[in-house]
């Protein structure tokens, strides 16, 4: 008996500027061929969609959905997906794509629990397809984003980030987490933010706790003792479940073996990698990806992001 055959995923790896990470990606090129493409693809980043003419499908793993003109999609970097236009149409599409976390930062000098998650909920597992009749705010926000990068008019970039702000917390509602209840902002929180801020972007490099506590300018006692009082749990605590997470998505979203991931989010003995991933995680690395990978029974072809829609004629 042969094997079944493995469905390829394409990852389509978009270049975001360093200091405004958001690209746009419009005009009559961008229409969507009624020929299905067979393949379903992943981004490095968020998706935003704007469909403005005609109407579809979109397919989000094993599950279909419609689109009409007037709907706007948000779809995570972790969702394998593909659109199709209705036969004889060639839907008409504005794309943003965008590094939400790096480009609302500016907004988060400090640290504010109940608002990062505005970030991380972005970032994964969502796929959603909000109509203009019932979303009209939503749509609202995509249409003027949009204006924003093609004209861009003095100050655009900031508008851009408080449109995209406002739109991360309505996507945050529409994800059904709004459930959750709100935390109380810790005091003393701004005071470690410099810490959270230096392991967010050097989480997977070796560095000793005591350098935190300068950056914020106080003792090394003191700092552990605030930081757990704020957080909940030690610096060098959270230092380590910062880099599971990062290692638990790239084991589901990559084929790199699990010893090149330990190393690149900064763990220097996979058994230590192991241990922490098993506490954290309440699997091993083999058990989570075997579990959770959107890869699996699938191919990868990896792609620069593509600047142009894909062209497919019916066989």
């Amino acid at each position: 008996m042969s094997r079944p055959k493995k469905t390829v995923i394409e990852f389509r790896d978009y270049d975001l500027p360093a200091n405004f990470p958001i690209l746009l990606l419009t005009g009559e090129h961008w229409r969507i061929s009624d020929v299905p493409s067979g393949r379903l693809h992943i981004h490095n980043c968020l998706e935003i969609g704007l469909c403005e003419s005609d109407s579809g499908t979109m397919t989000f793993e094993d599950t279909t959905c419609t689109f009409q003109a007037g709907d706007v999609t948000a779809v995570s970097c972790d969702i394998p997906h593909t659109t199709c236009s209705t036969k004889g149409t060639a839907s008409k599409w504005s794309y943003i794509f965008v590094d939400i976390g790096e480009l609302l930062h500016p907004f988060f000098s400090g640290i504010d629990i109940q608002n990062l998650e505005i970030l991380t909920i972005t970032e994964h597992h969502m796929n959603l397809i909000m109509g203009k009749k019932e979303y009209p705010v939503i749509y609202n926000l995509v249409v003027g984003i949009i204006n924003e990068m093609k004209e861009k008019k003095e100050g655009y970039e900031l508008s851009v980030r408080g449109l995209f702000l406002t739109l991360a917390a309505h996507l945050l509602r529409i994800s059904d987490t709004q459930n959750k209840k709100a935390e109380k902002q810790p005091e003393n929180a701004l005071v470690i933010s410099p810490a959270l801020n230096y392991i967010r972007f050097h989480y997977m490099e070796d560095f000793p706790m005591e350098y935190l506590a300068d950056l914020c300018g106080l003792s090394p006692t003191h700092f552990r003792r605030l930081f757990s009082s704020v957080l909940g749990i030690s610096p060098l605590e959270h230092l380590i479940s910062i880099r599971i997470r990062k290692a638990a998505d790239l084991l589901r979203m990559t084929e790199d073996s699990v010893i090149s991931i330990s190393e690149r989010v900064g763990f220097r003995s996979i058994s230590s990698f192991n241990r922490h991933f098993l506490a954290t995680m309440g699997h091993t690395p083999s058990e989570w990806r075997k579990q959770m990978s959107i890869l699996k029974d699938q191919s990868v072809l990896k792609y620069n992001g593509w600047m142009y829609a894909e062209v497919l004629k019916q066989k």
